[in-house]
């Protein structure tokens, strides 16, 4: 499977197109807009979450509520188009005409670098595009492979562990539980005295023009062993998800199962016992390797974090350079949120059940869900007796 995002932040619409899905996989509207409503909540967001109400129009690849196995297109409308759509527009206009016209690079973004490497003088045409408003197309792609994963019985859950300096104790929960815990939270945290004084944080921070990064954890539950591979650098697993996770605009770290934490440890106390019993086959006593070893899922959850850093749009702003006067100024202020974290979540959520739908299908290739299924099956069988 593989998929492609176009589209600006404030430009008339988000579209992706998603080619390799199975036939015959029952196609939810209403799931995928669910988790693209999910992405826009969250405490620290801006006012572009209240002018926007995300929904999925679906434009090819499905029928009457099934995938047909061609390329599904899926838009998403940004309803702020109306207020950009001279600034915007796709058609030439008069130089005295031009708007909003950005020259002066925000210090953590994009724009001087995408500017310098495009030959573009407006920076918006490099603004535009690397804003995080591109990541509503990945949560709706995320949210295709969600549905698939489910058709398997696996489930993806995310949580914030950190926020600022404040840190969340990391609470073990079974796996509905978890969901429905972090569902009720406004910054998706499951530790209670931390979700206070996380958004204590947040509201000093917007206070002081400030903004604040944070950790967020991904875990899935249900995968078979053996998806990914230890033959080819490309086709380790760990080494895709690492990618996933770090393309969402603003992380800058990544770690599996206790991650950098294995630095200071002896190797006793890094890798994870193993057992077998009739019941469950092959086991680990521990889970310190994330649910992959050598590149392949070892069949216990894979648990994956990212750092965010603080969204560099600051509302006391940054010094920069003029790229045309090439003097001194504070930098352009684009309207932003001064946390975005519990709003990661749910993009790693999305990016990493991408990558293990996409694993499956590697392992288990099949034009349909029915073959698919049957695949799954008898490997699943295969995995118990072995």
């Amino acid at each position: 499977m593989r998929y492609i995002t176009a589209g600006e932040s404030h430009g008339p619409q988000l579209t992706t197109i998603i080619e390799g899905v199975p036939s015959n996989l029952p196609f939810s509207v209403e799931k995928i807009n669910a988790q693209l409503e999910r992405r826009q909540k969250g405490h620290g967001r801006g006012r572009r979450m209240q002018i926007e109400k995300d929904q999925v129009k679906v434009l090819s690849g499905v029928r009457h509520g099934y995938t047909t196995g061609a390329p599904i297109t899926l838009v998403v409308e940004n309803n702020d188009w109306k207020h950009w759509q001279g600034i915007m527009s796709a058609e030439p206009v008069e130089d005295g005409e031009q708007r909003r016209r950005v020259s002066r690079p925000r210090p953590g973004h994009a724009d001087l670098n995408g500017a310098i490497k495009y030959h573009q003088r407006d920076m918006r045409n490099i603004l535009e595009r690397s804003s995080a408003r591109e990541t509503t197309m990945r949560v709706a792609v995320g949210a295709v492979g969600r549905l698939l994963l489910e058709a398997f019985g696996i489930t993806v859950a995310g949580q914030v562990l950190q926020i600022g300096e404040v840190k969340a104790e990391r609470v073990e929960l079974p796996i509905a539980e978890h969901i429905a815990r972090t569902e009720e939270s406004p910054v998706r945290c499951l530790d209670k005295q931390a979700e206070v004084l996380m958004m204590q944080a947040i509201d000093k921070a917007k206070e002081d023009g400030d903004s604040l990064g944070g950790l967020v954890e991904v875990r899935v539950e249900g995968v078979p062993i053996g998806l990914g591979s230890h033959v080819q650098w490309d086709r380790k697993l760990d080494g895709k998800l690492a990618q996933a996770v770090m393309s969402i605009q603003a992380f800058k770290g990544v770690e599996i199962g206790i991650g950098f934490e294995a630095a200071g440890r002896p190797g006793s106390q890094v890798h994870d016992a193993i057992t077998w019993s009739k019941e469950e086959g092959y086991r680990r006593e521990s889970n310190r390797a994330g649910g992959i070893e050598g590149g392949m899922t070892n069949g216990m959850p894979i648990i994956v974090r990212g750092v965010m850093k603080p969204i560099p749009t600051l509302y006391k702003p940054l010094m920069s350079v003029d790229i045309d006067t090439k003097e001194a100024f504070s930098a352009s202020i684009e309207r932003s949120d001064s946390c975005a974290v519990p709003a990661a979540s749910v993009v790693a959520e999305a990016v990493v059940a991408w990558e293990i739908a996409q694993a499956m299908c590697e392992k288990f290739p099949s034009d349909s869900l029915d073959d698919m299924l049957e695949n799954v099956r008898q490997y699943r069988e295969y995995t118990e007796r072995f």
